[in-house]
Order: C-alpha cells, then sequence, then structure tokens
C-alpha cells in the first residue's frame, strides 16, 4: 500500500482530529488546550516528546530502526490561530468567540500528526526524526523564541521542513521557491500631530492630521510605484487610520495614527522601504506644518529556502506526486513567516502546499469564512514523511 493510501485509511480519525483543533483555537504562547491534544497523541503512538520549549511549543522524538548515521531531520507545523471572528456555520465552528483557526494551522498540526504516526509505525530509516510543534507564528515570532530557548542545541537537529496550506494552488500541487520563499515582514506606525480645533468656525487656525493623513496615504503609495523597479517585488500598505471620535463630527483631532505593512525579498529593497517611508511621511507632514514620526519595526526576516534543500524537497514531490503537481517556475510570495528565524540557523525549505478548497468554498487564508480542507491531510502527511525517510535512509 502507498504512503498516500495508508494515512488515507486513517482519515476519519484525522479528520475528526483537525476539526477538535478548528473548533478550540487558541491564540500565540496560549495553545495550551491544543498542546494537551498533542501531547495526548504522541503518547499513544509511543512518541518520546518534550513540552516546554519557545514557551508553550513541543518536540517529538522518533528513531528509526537504525541510528548509525547519525543524522536528523526536523519538521515543523504551527499552532496557533488569529485574533479574528469565525463566521461560517461549521457544526464545528470556532467556540472561542474572537479567535479561529483562519490560516490553516489546523491542518498543519494534523498533517504532522499523521506523518508521525505513519514514522513511529515503520521507522524506516535510519537516524531521528524530530517533530516540532511550534507556537506563536501570527506575529509572535514563535519561531525564534524556540531558537533561543536552545531548539537545535537540545536537538541536533541538520536540516529542517515545514509546509504551508495554500488554497490557490490546486489540492496536491506545491511549490517550492529556491533561495526567497516569503517576504520579509516589517509594521509600520505613522503618528500625525498638527493642531486640533473647531472644524466649523476656525478650521483656518489648525494644522489638520486628518488632512494631512489624506495625503500621506496617497504619497505612501507613490514609494513602490516610483522607487521600485517595475520588475522587482515590494509591497507597502496602510491598512488603518484612527484620529478623532465619529461623534465628534465638528471637532478637527490633534493626531492621527496610521498602521501598516512592508514586504519585500531582498535586504537592499527592504533599506529602500525603510528610509523613503521615512523621507516621504516626514516630507509631507512638514509641508503642511504637522510633525510626524514613523515607527519601522522588522518583525521577520525573509525566508530564505537552502537551494539544495529546496532541490531535494523537490525531488521527493516528483517521486510522490509526479514532476506535474510540482510547479516548475516557483515565485516567492510577499506573505510572512517566522519560520525563515529557523532557516537562518539550519539548511531546509519551507514548501507551499496545494490544498484548493473545500467543497462549498473557496475563501482564502485570514478570511473570517476559511476553512481548511481535509482532503489535503493525506497528501501533506505523506509529504512529510516521505521527506523524512528520503532524508534518512536506510543502508
Amino acid at each position: 500500500m502507498s504512503i498516500v493510501k495508508t494515512i488515507e485509511a486513517r482519515l476519519p480519525a484525522l479528520r475528526q482530529l483537525r476539526q477538535t483543533l478548528h473548533a478550540h483555537p487558541e491564540l500565540g504562547f496560549e495553545e495550551h488546550r491544543t498542546g494537551e491534544l498533542i501531547a495526548a497523541e504522541l503518547d499513544r503512538l509511543g512518541i518520546e516528546f518534550h513540552r516546554g520549549i519557545g514557551k508553550t511549543g513541543l518536540v517529538g522524538v522518533i528513531h528509526g530502526r537504525r541510528r548509525e548515521s547519525g543524522g536528523a531531520i526536523g519538521l515543523r507545523a504551527d499552532m496557533d490561530a488569529l485574533p479574528l471572528h469565525e463566521q461560517t456555520s461549521l457544526p464545528y465552528a470556532s467556540c472561542c468567540p474572537g479567535r479561529m483557526h483562519a490560516c490553516g494551522h489546523d491542518g498543519h498540526v494534523t498533517m504532522l500528526l499523521a506523518a508521525a504516526e505513519y514514522l513511529s509505525r515503520t521507522r524506516a530509516f535510519d537516524g531521528t526524526v524530530y517533530l516540532v510543534f511550534q507556537p506563536g507564528e501570527e506575529g509572535h515570532a514563535g519561531a525564534r523564541e524556540m531558537v533561543m530557548d536552545g531548539l537545535f542545541e537540545r536537538f541536533p537537529i541538520e536540516q529542517i521542513y515545514a509546509l504551508h496550506n495554500w488554497p490557490t494552488l490546486p489540492l496536491g500541487t506545491l511549490s517550492i521557491a529556491p533561495g526567497p520563499a516569503m517576504a520579509a515582514t516589517d509594521r509600520l506606525e505613522i503618528e500625525i500631530v498638527g493642531v486640533g480645533g473647531h472644524g466649523g468656525v476656525s478650521p483656518h487656525k489648525t494644522v489638520d492630521p486628518v488632512l494631512v493623513a489624506a495625503h500621506v496615504i496617497t504619497a505612501v503609495q507613490s514609494i513602490v510605484s516610483r522607487n521600485v523597479p517595475a520588475l522587482d517585488a515590494a509591497v507597502i500598505s496602510l491598512c488603518a487610520i484612527q484620529g478623532g471620535q465619529l461623534d465628534g463630527f465638528a471637532v478637527i483631532p490633534d493626531s492621527v495614527k496610521i498602521v501598516g505593512t512592508a514586504r519585500s525579498l531582498t535586504a537592499e529593497m527592504q533599506a529602500l522601504l525603510e528610509r523613503r517611508l521615512h523621507e516621504v511621511v516626514q516630507g509631507v507632514a512638514g509641508a503642511f506644518g504637522a510633525r510626524a514620526t514613523v515607527r519601522y519595526e522588522r518583525l521577520f526576516p525573509m525566508t530564505v529556502n537552502d537551494p539544495e534543500a529546496a532541490a531535494f524537497a523537490t525531488n521527493v514531490a516528483h517521486e510522490l506526486f509526479g514532476r506535474e503537481q510540482v510547479v516548475a517556475r516557483p515565485q516567492p510570495s510577499l506573505g510572512g513567516e517566522d519560520f525563515a528565524f529557523m532557516l537562518q540557523h539550519r539548511p531546509g525549505a519551507y514548501v507551499h502546499f496545494g490544498t484548493g478548497s473545500p467543497a462549498g468554498g473557496d475563501h482564502g487564508l485570514h478570511s473570517p469564512h476559511f476553512d481548511f480542507n481535509d482532503a489535503a491531510i493525506p497528501l501533506g502527511g505523506a509529504f512529510l514523511a516521505r521527506l523524512a525517510e528520503r532524508a534518512l535512509p536506510m543502508a
């Protein structure tokens, strides 16, 4: 029986596991119930595991039939949910208002547990497989926390791999980019300080930060279009603005805040975006007599796949699913991913794993209507397990 069919035979139980995770989402570093469920599954399978790595992270340990090679591979899944109110009518919808698995991390955990069950039963490899269940991916840099907590010193992982469900790719299609796979993720916070006053009687005596903010937003959108070469990739998005009170319809406030994000695929581009953002915002504000401060926070570095590891993962995908299921010219995404911190310490690869859409919906990641496609569980579990077997071959 093929590895996919073997895992597929367990799909009803795996589906129930995934939907239980979906119904009980937990935010970064609060994954206590999730950790208990994972620990119970690992214990059921007789897999050694360690808790409290990177606050709420877990690491499972599976030894192969042989350990003569001394080799070791890490397979990572993120566990946390998003601060988002679910708007599906699923029978297993989130029971926690304001929290939702809208990025498929419930599916990632389930796929890694599916691979863990297969590997623990077959152990057809020479070396050790480490199952890395990571907390706090959604803006909390949980990968960095695990690294700082001694992940690679306590568990001698030589190479590490992760996959992320990608609903815009057809089910079972993989995209594995050599080099940059995900963008550097930066947070922007702009504060414009003016002089408030009466919007009807004396607007001419104010320095209106709402007006200045409007010009800043328009000007910032010129940074990419007029500073970045057309064939390069970069994004600046200003996503929220706050100033004044909605019931104060005639009150010009003293200040306005704007938040957003910048994405880039090279260190040079990241530096350009940061520099131009400061120049444009402060220049526009100054022209109106306002003051502006810009806080540019570099959250996650670029997720850069090791070329050899990416080629290895591509070959495994060819073997398991066929060449037609692997994107021939993979392109990086301008999404962000804290797996980058792990790849700074060990070679490995981050894989976009096509999950298509479950029946009745085509909502993308971070949508309040999103649901993970359970048909992908055997495919993702098989791919992770095969990565381990091929990285640690029996002599």
